[in-house]
């Protein structure tokens, strides 16, 4: 009842995502046309989140289905690195889109004369734009509250509805008192809105492929964990990382009294251990190798 009540529940973020990448696809080329026509920077750094997005709910999508795939014996923890490549992808994009239209803007406010733009029609698109934003969040709503990969998706969603409200002020600005720069500035404000999330996409690629500890994990905690445990005397070469964001593996030698290596004793203890990772940790792959004192010394000065 379980695994069928989450497939049902994947099947409809499946829905959810595709209609939303359908309205915002349809507007991200609504607004390249619309920056074109209008002679609007905001709409095209705007555009340039929007795209952002765009990648982001198909990084979400594809993550919904890869989630499915087993492993294989060449893939072996499946395919869930996939997503941390497309996230690099993405983090690029922003930071290209980011640093292009800073230039540009900036190109913008200190020379005279720049392109002239039309208010009236970055307003219509800027609005069409929210309208959009606003019908994409309604839709993945739902499913934000039950999986991090939706509520990812949600997020990505409202930060470009920022972005769709500051090009409606600068639109209003220069309808309203014809002083075109606010277009500029407007653009400067959504790289700035833009670089925090470029950072931190690649920030967490970085972690994830260096595997370094996952940023909300702590070895000195899990260390402590695992000591307090009945029948565990030490630990030792503790080894924390992701296969992907929220997908950690844990690895460690564990040095044990020497009555849990008979019967059943080590079996129960693997369990224990499992189940503290998993329930404190978030860790779905754990592997501990259980050794007794000598065999830990006789490591040690191999090591060594």
């Amino acid at each position: 009842m379980g695994h069928d009540h989450s497939h049902a529940t994947a099947t409809t973020n499946r829905k959810r995502l595709l209609i939303a990448i359908g309205i915002i696809g349809t507007f991200l080329l609504v607004e390249v046309v619309g920056a074109l026509l209008s002679g609007s920077l905001s709409l095209l750094a705007d555009a340039g989140h929007m795209f952002s997005d765009l990648t982001g709910l198909i990084i979400a999508l594809v993550a919904t289905v890869i989630a499915a795939r087993p492993a294989n014996d060449r893939q072996t923890y499946g395919y869930q690195r996939a997503e941390v490549f497309a996230a690099l992808f993405n983090g690029v994009v922003l930071t290209v889109v980011a640093v292009s239209v800073t230039i540009e803007g900036i190109r913008r406010l200190t020379e005279t004369g720049g392109p002239e733009v039309q208010g009236g029609t970055m307003l219509l698109v800027a609005v069409l734009g929210l309208a959009a934003n606003i019908a994409a969040m309604f839709v993945l709503r739902g499913g934000a509250k039950n999986s991090i990969n939706m509520r990812g998706a949600y997020l990505e969603v409202f930060g470009d509805m920022l972005g769709s409200i500051a090009v409606i002020v600068a639109a209003v600005v220069i309808m309203t008192t014809g002083f075109e720069k606010a277009d500029a500035i407007a653009s400067l404000a959504i790289a700035v809105m833009i670089i925090p999330r470029a950072f931190s996409l690649l920030r967490d690629v970085v972690r994830v492929l260096s595997q370094a500890v996952p940023a909300d994990t702590s070895v000195a905690e899990i260390r402590a964990h695992i000591l307090a445990t009945k029948g565990v005397v030490d630990v030792h070469d503790v080894h924390v990382w992701a296969i992907t964001t929220g997908a950690h593996v844990f690895s460690a030698h564990v040095v044990v009294e020497p009555e849990v290596l008979r019967g059943d004793a080590g079996g129960c203890l693997l369990d224990e251990l499992s189940e503290c990772l998993e329930e404190h940790f978030d860790v779905a792959h754990s592997t501990f190798q259980l050794e007794p004192a000598e065999h830990a010394e006789h490591e040690e000065h191999s090591h060594a």
